[in-house]
């Protein structure tokens, strides 16, 4: 019995695994390539909940990360891996640091075999280059990560076994650097543009979300030349635009729009993007994981385009969304507003509401929620069903960009670069703030800065726009409060601190400058390879 047992057990160790390609068998036709190339998009992101990312572009990946500054604040509390990142207790531990760093080299295995490959299988030549292009641009914009929040990192480009893998050396920042730009200008020569993705491949990259990563790599080191002529090229190919409905870019219903030039792809019921679950008010059944923090709510100013003020008349304590931004209601959720068929009720006297802000509840810890990114009828399963997708690039922080760079690089500022770039974005019929006027540099500067907040708030950029601007030590310091309950009878017992304007505190941030702006290498990889800690 036992040696018919280890023959069958011979017998199945010879057949292939149900979920996965013998590799010699594999690069001989194009379907078989076409399923590689969706390996290498999907790189690390795994569908329904997680907690901590998997990878850059899955949805804990792009929106969790705004847990790490002052635009929101994660309901599991201080010790979230997530807060810990910029709260000042940042350590080589952090399952957040190694989640990104797995998920990077990942992917990055993943496209080096793709690209190792592809040239063996018989197809067009020209079949072949496009594919080669769009996985040499995943493997650069993974590698843009890595330099802008590791620095120096290994830089690998061919398959490794495993002892090599072990073994290998860190290159520098200057040298990532120089890879994703010298593959990013690879890649857009053999990608097509924009306009000439069909809609069965929606999803794929195009010349224009190469160009936008070459222009976020430019923005980064400081080239801001280099990046004014990237961006303003993407800009005079004239496939892209400014949608006129804010609000629907980021549900099922426009997310094709041709704003979103790059996006992360979800399917409701086979791979399904599980923010729903996560982000949804405890009266919809969601676990209020994301809180907007009142630093956020405050910097989106009145309908007539002046700064927030609780002082003035126009601000209503009980309709905090009225008299402003539009992409304040937009975007955000606040005591009274609705959400679907539902009222969000989160004052912290209505002790009978499942939203009731609180320290203690599965809701909201500051007094707001998450609007963005959904489709408020939705009534499907929360984790699995909702087929909604992330934008990684729009064409609003292109234009946003564009005039950054052209600041910076301390060129003359017109009102008609304003009009074409900030006053876009801002004047969209859904929004359609008064244009900015103002030309001098160092006052636009704050100014631009504030729109690129709010705009692309909670989109996964305000960390990296802290980290390039070295502005860490001034925003993510001090205490951080929620919204003001100035009528509230149990706030004063009830909140840790108490504030002049009865905002409801929530947290306390130490955020260390050269400490905390460039991530440690998980430990776990240095107890392997040592190389790596030095």
């Amino acid at each position: 019995m036992v040696l018919i047992l280890v023959s069958a057990c011979d017998k199945e160790l010879e057949q292939f695994p149900s979920n996965a390609f013998a590799k010699d068998n594999f690069w001989t036709s194009e379907s078989n390539a076409n399923i590689a190339l969706t390996g290498a998009y999907r790189g690390a992101i795994e569908y329904g909940t997680q907690v901590v990312p998997s990878d850059w572009w899955t949805y804990c990946g792009i929106v969790f990360m705004e847990f790490a500054t002052d635009n929101a604040y994660d309901r599991r509390g201080d010790n979230s891996t997530q807060n810990r990142l910029t709260n000042g207790t940042l350590l080589p531990n952090n399952n957040v640091v190694n989640g990104y760093w797995q998920g990077s080299y990942k992917r990055i295995a993943i496209c080096n075999d793709f690209l190792e490959n592809i040239g063996n299988v018989e197809m067009e030549q020209a079949k072949i280059d496009r594919m080669a292009a769009e996985v040499r641009f995943l493997r650069a914009s993974t590698y843009f990560y890595i330099s802008q929040f590791w620095g120096s990192a290994p830089l690998v480009t061919t398959t490794l076994t495993p002892d090599e893998a072990n073994n290998v050396d860190k290159a520098s920042k200057a040298e990532l650097v120089a890879f994703v730009i010298s593959e990013l200008k690879a890649a857009v020569e053999d990608l097509p543009s924009f306009a000439q993705l069909s809609g069965s491949e929606a999803g794929r990259a195009s010349k224009q979300a190469a160009m936008a990563f070459l222009g976020r790599m430019y923005l980064g080191e400081n080239d801001f030349d280099q990046a004014s002529k990237v961006y303003k090229e993407i800009i005079d190919m004239g496939e892209n635009g400014i949608d006129p409905d804010y609000a629907s870019l980021f549900t099922p219903v426009n997310e094709g729009s041709s704003e979103n030039i790059f996006s992360t792809q979800y399917f409701g019921g086979q791979a399904g993007n599980a923010l729903p679950q996560h982000a949804f008010p405890a009266v919809a059944s969601g676990w209020h994981i994301i809180n907007p923090l009142g630093s956020l709510a405050d910097a989106y100013g009145f309908d007539d385009g002046t700064p927030l003020s609780y002082e003035d008349p126009r601000f209503d304590y009980d309709d905090m969304g009225a008299n402003r931004d539009p992409r304040f209601r937009y975007n955000l959720l606040w005591d009274g507003s609705s959400f679907g068929d539902n009222i969000y009720d989160c004052h912290p006297d209505h002790t009978e509401s499942l939203d009731q802000l609180t320290y203690s509840k599965q809701a909201t810890r500051t007094g707001y929620g998450l609007r963005k990114f959904f489709d408020e009828s939705f009534n499907g399963n929360l984790k699995s069903d909702y087929g909604g997708n992330i934008p990684i690039i729009r064409y609003a922080e292109v234009l946003l960009s564009y005039l950054e760079a052209e600041l910076e690089a301390g060129n003359p500022i017109t009102q008609q670069l304003l009009d074409e770039t900030i006053n876009a974005v801002r004047g969209r019929a859904s929004v359609g703030l008064p244009p900015i006027t103002e030309t001098d540099a160092a006052t636009l500067r704050p100014i631009l800065r504030n729109e690129r907040r709010i705009e692309l708030a909670l989109e996964g950029q305000r960390l990296w726009d802290i980290f390039r601007w070295d502005i860490g030590d001034e925003v993510l310091v001090g205490d951080f409060w929620g919204a003001p309950f100035p009528d509230s009878t149990l706030y004063p017992t009830t909140s840790k601190k108490i504030d002049p304007q009865s905002r409801w505190y929530v947290t306390t941030k130490n955020f260390r400058a050269g400490i905390d702006d460039v991530w440690p290498i998980p430990e776990s990889e240095v107890n392997v390879n040592p190389k790596l800690g030095n």
